[in-house]
């Protein structure tokens, strides 16, 4: 059955302020227990260069809400309902922090979000200094949680095991296909999250025998045009090139390697915002044809998944992509504690999350949702998809599968 009326589920301020705060530590901050909302907070960015994918994301954790609250809301707290309230980051970091201080003050006992790296550090320094718990939905530099900080979680995989993931994909890959891989370009995006993500792969190819070629980055703040970058990487020869960046520099890139037609076996993106989305095949036209990617992927092979996604494009239109299903699975992450707890209590939900094992995971990967001292996903990887067709398709590991993989693409 289509859910109708998510959006009456986002508080206004002043309905946030009426929930009440019990700061004593014992009792129901966001009022749970007395049969008011639980107030949890989302920040995304909702305006701005990646509004897209930032308005999905708060879908994803609506849509949760909605479901959470439909069946019959958290039952450890006598089935209270579950609100979401939403902050718009705008992609800015030090946004991104005043809507979280902004939210914790209004009452929220949790947080998710924020698609950004800078952005996640900021909130999560906000987190640690409330005593509210962070479950990162997407953010994938490793210095998020390398501060030592008690009340942050992240459900995908951090930086490194994605580049390093990556690598090791990218030579089994060419190993099973003999068109083994000796040399890459890599070209990434500029700061924590591009560097991070390329250091890991570098390290770990070059353990392999692969040398990276040449290393080609660029300002994602002004960046309209890769002929420059597509052709630098080029320049070097390699088998293949590989790229990190959001969605609007990923649809630049394949563009530019479209117009240039480098003589590579294959584009692959790690921890890319763009080749594994949805919307990419459409909007990269032919030049999207086979390019690869290895990433964090929502189930394609999980009924559960496919119901949620079905759902959500009744509701909003749209396609539901990995990003806007991990927004939902933090939810389902902070409802889990609630239950568990049988507390509202910030703290007593951080030291719930901490001991969860959340079973049936709606992205592709083996085993439950677990979380190790650092606060990172145990079981978090990734998998490679491929455009096929004009869609997205798994394509590696074997058990991931929806379409064979076309390895070289050219």
């Amino acid at each position: 059955m289509k859910l109708t009326g998510v959006a009456a589920l986002v508080l206004a301020s002043t309905a946030l302020a009426a929930c009440g705060a019990d700061d004593s530590g014992g009792g129901s901050r966001g009022g749970g227990g007395d049969g008011g909302d639980i107030v949890i907070g989302s920040v995304h960015p909702m305006t701005g260069a990646l509004a897209g994918v930032g308005g999905l994301m708060n879908g994803g954790a609506e849509l949760a809400v909605a479901d959470i609250n439909a069946d019959g809301g958290i039952e450890a707290l006598d089935g209270a309902q579950l609100a979401l309230a939403e902050g718009d980051s705008q992609g800015k970091a030090e946004i991104g922090q005043s809507e979280a201080q902004r939210l914790i003050s209004e009452g929220a006992v949790a947080l998710v979000g924020t698609y950004q790296s800078d952005v996640t550090q900021n909130v999560a320094a906000v987190a640690e200094r409330a005593g509210v718990p962070l479950v990162i939905d997407v953010a994938v530099d490793d210095a998020i949680l390398e501060q030592g900080y008690q009340n942050t979680f992240r459900i995908q995989p951090d930086a490194t095991s994605m580049g390093e993931a990556g690598a090791d994909a990218l030579v089994a890959m060419g190993e099973a296909s003999d068109a083994p891989v000796d040399t890459v370009s890599y070209i990434h995006i500029e700061g924590s999250f591009g560097q991070s993500v390329f250091d890991a792969f570098q390290q770990q190819a070059e353990s392999q025998g692969v040398e990276v070629a040449a290393e080609v980055t660029y300002d994602g703040t002004s960046f309209t045009d890769a002929t420059t970058q597509v052709r630098e990487a080029a320049a070097a020869d390699p088998d293949a090139i590989v790229v990190t960046g959001y969605y609007p520099d990923a649809l630049l890139i394949a563009n530019a390697i479209d117009a240039l037609a480098p003589d590579v076996d294959a584009v692959y993106g790690v921890a890319n915002g763009g080749f594994d989305d949805g919307s990419f095949p459409a909007d990269a036209g032919a030049g999207g044809e086979g390019l690869l990617s290895a990433n964090y992927h929502y189930a394609a092979t999980s009924d559960r998944a496919a119901d949620i996604r079905t759902r959500f494009e009744e509701e909003y239109g749209k396609p539901m992509e990995t990003a806007a299903m991990l927004s939902y699975q933090a939810v389902e992450v902070i409802a889990e504690a609630l239950e568990a707890a049988g507390s509202d209590d910030p703290t007593a939900v951080r030291d719930a999350i901490a001991e969860l094992e959340l079973d049936d995971p709606l992205l592709a990967f083996d085993g439950p949702i677990i979380f190790d001292e650092t606060g990172q996903n145990e079981n978090a990887t990734v998998i490679v998809m491929q455009i096929r067709g004009g869609k997205v398709e798994q394509v590696f590991p074997e058990e991931f599968k929806t379409a064979d993989l076309v390895y070289p693409t050219e």
